[in-house]
């Protein structure tokens, strides 16, 4: 099954509210006959595109290619929340890897966030960047985890942005009666996921990268120079970035291995007009304890925008405004009969330990996948990081690549029907609150 093509129309984004509210971009032609380029980068998310525009900044000559258009898929998708730390609790972190680059993935994060902030700003990208993420628990023992984390990130990091929230202060921000207190965190911040993607690729044109929309790749020639061969042309470069994410396929075994695809649907109400203050009091975004998360936030328009519900399979449901009217109004009954103006559905990719694989396939091959939810920031990193280790400075890509991959058990074949059983265990213990 080809993702690329089995729940989406070619070359069109989803019927999201992000689409239908995005400062378009006009359409970049596909690649026909060969080309060169120092640098061929593969997808057109965030990855590749801040690959692409740090690259182009450092005057090298990249070629960009994209299977349907720059940020369609998960960067065009996803629930707009730029988180702190790695998508991995850092205290587990520091027992995977040692306190020292734990240490080090902690600043990589922080970098991770500035990096956004900065392009960003420098770019002057319109994409509402607003500041704050709530973390909501269920239980008295939820909230205690969470205020337990929020003094590690305190006492051992000095990172003094956390403010924690017992059951009567998470109530004033979130007038949910599901949750009972948490801790917000203002060094996070939410955005407009389309138009930030927009933003790189506007910045990566100006900064001269030839961007080719409609362009699937095929196969890929491991040499020097690379081949990228696709369906009406090839590259020819000394150097190549695979950015695909969950849209990999089979262009790589070592990545697929260890990287893999799920689906993550969202929807967007009506505007709720006065109703809002029975959301959110603040214009701060919100994700939950549970395994199947539940992340939300208000649209610059006064719209709930939720995501939730699980998928078990490729396929995107047919009705995924039902699917995720569920996990919404549990969380707020009030809301049952509130009209869903856009639903729609992405595919992300998750890891087994949820941190991103990064991993230097060949000497001239690069690729960064695998974000697991926690994209926003790490992917812009990722490519960053991706472009400063071609010109020769791969500490930080090092730092990252050293965190252990394992592969999925059961190799392709059995990697899917393996996380179904996962996902079914661990949504029968949200369900259970156990």
């Amino acid at each position: 099954m080809n993702l690329l093509y089995s729940n989406d129309r070619r070359a069109e984004y989803p019927p999201s509210w992000y689409a239908a509210t995005a400062h378009t971009l006009e359409p970049c032609p596909p690649l026909r006959g060969e080309t060169k380029a120092d640098v061929c980068v593969v997808g057109g998310g965030y990855t590749g595109l801040s690959a692409a525009l740090h690259l182009a900044e450092a005057g090298l000559d990249v070629v960009l290619v994209e299977a349907h258009r720059v940020g369609f898929g998960a960067s065009g998708r996803n629930g707009g929340q730029l988180g702190s730390a790695q998508r991995m609790d850092q205290e587990d972190l520091e027992r995977l890897v040692g306190d020292g680059d734990a240490a080090k993935l902690w600043d990589l994060a922080e970098d991770a966030k500035d990096l956004v902030k900065s392009l960003i700003a420098r770019h002057g990208i319109d994409c509402d960047l607003k500041p704050g993420i709530a973390n909501l628990g269920f239980s008295d023992a939820e909230c205690r985890d969470l205020h337990a984390h929020a003094d590690h990130l305190q006492n051992r990091y000095g990172y003094d942005q956390i403010e924690k929230l017992d059951a009567q202060a998470g109530h004033a921000l979130c007038p949910s009666p599901a949750y009972k207190g948490g801790y917000l965190d203002m060094g996070a911040a939410h955005l407009h996921p389309l138009n930030y993607a927009l933003g790189l690729a506007r910045a990566a044109q100006a900064a001269g990268v030839r961007i080719f929309e409609q362009t699937e790749v095929h196969h890929i020639e491991e040499r020097q120079p690379a081949v990228v061969r696709t369906d009406k042309g090839r590259v020819v470069a000394e150097h190549v970035i695979l950015a695909c994410n969950g849209y990999l396929g089979s262009l790589n075994r070592k990545v697929a291995a260890r990287v893999m695809p799920i689906n993550n649907f969202i929807a967007a109400t009506e505007p709720l007009g006065k109703e809002t203050a029975r959301v959110l009091t603040r214009d701060v975004a919100v994700a939950d304890t549970k395994f199947v998360i539940n992340y939300f936030r208000l649209s610059s328009d006064g719209r709930l925008l939720f995501g939730g519900g699980e998928s078990y399979g490729y396929r995107f449901p047919a009705d995924i405004a039902a699917k995720v009217r569920k996990p919404m109004t549990e969380i707020f009954p009030h809301l049952k009969d509130v009209r869903i103006d856009y639903a729609w559905g992405g595919t992300l990719a998750i890891t087994m330990r949820r941190m991103p694989y990064l991993a230097r396939l060949a000497p001239n091959i690069l690729s960064a996948s695998g974000y697991s939810g926690h994209g926003v920031g790490t992917a812009t990193h990722a490519g960053q990081l991706m472009a400063l280790a071609i010109q020769g400075q791969a500490e930080g890509f090092d730092t990252m690549a050293r965190v252990p991959a394992t592969p999925f058990p059961g190799g392709p074949a059995l990697r899917s029907p393996l996380l179904v059983l996962a996902m079914t265990w661990f949504s029968l213990r949200d369900r259970l609150g156990i």
